[in-house]
């Protein structure tokens, strides 16, 4: 009986000093939320156009912010040279499809987007973008359809659409229809709260933002600091949620300033772009589960910062083309997993990478 006695004393004791060696500090908890994801698309953007923040910027550029960094090759499934539909696709679906497509298969089949997916694992999602919202990028991450040219299909697609914010142009598209639908009354009967000058609340509401009939104005007609406001006021509302987010954002513009050949335009969508940029990686060093990634879906205008003449401190933007070009990409990523997008790789392999840390 003895024995037993001291058995069991022992066994007391024992579990006493375990339990108080055991800590339960917060430092010790393991970080279940799942990482927030932030997509920068600088639409257009090659190495050349990312170069023009570091000599026409009169800051550092926010891109000096990355150490992970890789290149992508950008074409589609049928061309060498992509177009923003099927570049959009790759990075939103994950597989290489035909210049035009939006959200489908070579087969003009709909495949599940990553906002489709998840939204399914409680991520809340947005969009913003500088042209109209129903655009070909901006598209991507929420409609499917055959050709990118169907933006008042596309437009109705946004309101059954698992977005929670968006932000961008494109009026036209949701009023004064062929069909003679208001598309702005259906996104308030779906949920959503338009053009809202008050704080946001995250009260289950979903909140858009359309600002002009096609495009966004350019920074040269003074757009002013919409992508950074925007970028910054949708990080605010995803942050009254415990949920983590995915957000999308484009600098369109970047893509039609080389369509122009457009130096001047260039420079000024690339510094806002930049200091987009600055916004994202600001809320990241804050919140350290977040991924950031910036690249772009291909090169537009064979973009380049020459010698002018012979002073080799006289820099020339020029310019090759007036369509896209097939250069390398450079992928730039900061945050938890960010390691996975190092190398040089094709460009539907962004999809799995993003996912990857989910």
């Amino acid at each position: 009986m003895k024995n037993i006695l001291q058995t069991t004393l022992l066994l007391i004791i024992s579990a006493v000093i375990i339990s108080c060696n055991t800590k339960t500090t917060p430092e010790t908890i393991t970080e279940t939320k799942q990482p927030n994801i932030i997509l920068l698309i600088g639409d257009g953007m090659g190495l050349s156009e990312l170069s023009v923040a570091y000599y026409y910027g009169n800051s550092i550029s926010n891109f000096t912010r990355f150490n992970e960094i890789g290149l992508i090759n950008t074409s589609s499934a049928n061309h060498k040279i992509t177009d923003s539909g099927a570049g959009g696709t790759a990075f939103s679906c994950g597989v290489k499809t035909y210049n035009g497509a939006i959200g489908v298969n070579v087969d003009s089949l709909p495949i599940p987007n990553i906002v489709e997916i998840l939204s399914k694992k409680n991520y809340n999602t947005g969009v913003i973008s500088t042209s109209a919202i129903t655009h070909a990028t901006p598209a991507c991450f929420y409609a499917h359809v055959k050709n990118r040219g169907a933006q008042a299909d596309i437009a109705k697609q946004l309101i059954n659409s698992e977005i929670d914010f968006f932000a961008g142009g494109g009026m036209k598209y949701f009023t004064n229809r062929e069909d003679s639908v208001n598309l702005m009354i259906e996104l308030s009967n779906h949920g959503f709260i338009i053009n809202s000058n008050n704080e946001i609340e995250n009260n289950n509401a979903k909140y858009g933002f359309i600002f002009a009939e096609g495009g966004m104005p350019t920074m040269l007609e003074n757009r002013g600091d919409f992508l950074p406001n925007y970028t910054k006021r949708a990080i605010e509302y995803f942050s009254k949620s415990e949920d983590p987010f995915f957000l999308m954002i484009e600098g369109s513009q970047i893509d039609w300033a080389g369509h122009e050949n457009n130096a001047e335009y260039l420079i000024a969508e690339l510094l806002d772009f930049d200091k987009t940029v600055g916004v994202a990686m600001d809320f990241a060093e804050n919140n350290k589960n977040t991924l950031v990634i910036v690249l772009a879906d291909h090169e537009t205008g064979g973009f380049t910062l020459a010698t002018n003449g012979s002073d080799y401190n006289n820099i020339k933007p020029t310019f090759a083309t007036g369509g896209h070009s097939t250069t390398l990409i450079p992928v730039l990523a900061n945050g938890p997993g960010a390691e996975n997008f190092k190398g040089i790789y094709q460009n539907n392999e962004i999809f799995n990478k993003m996912l990857m840390v989910d």
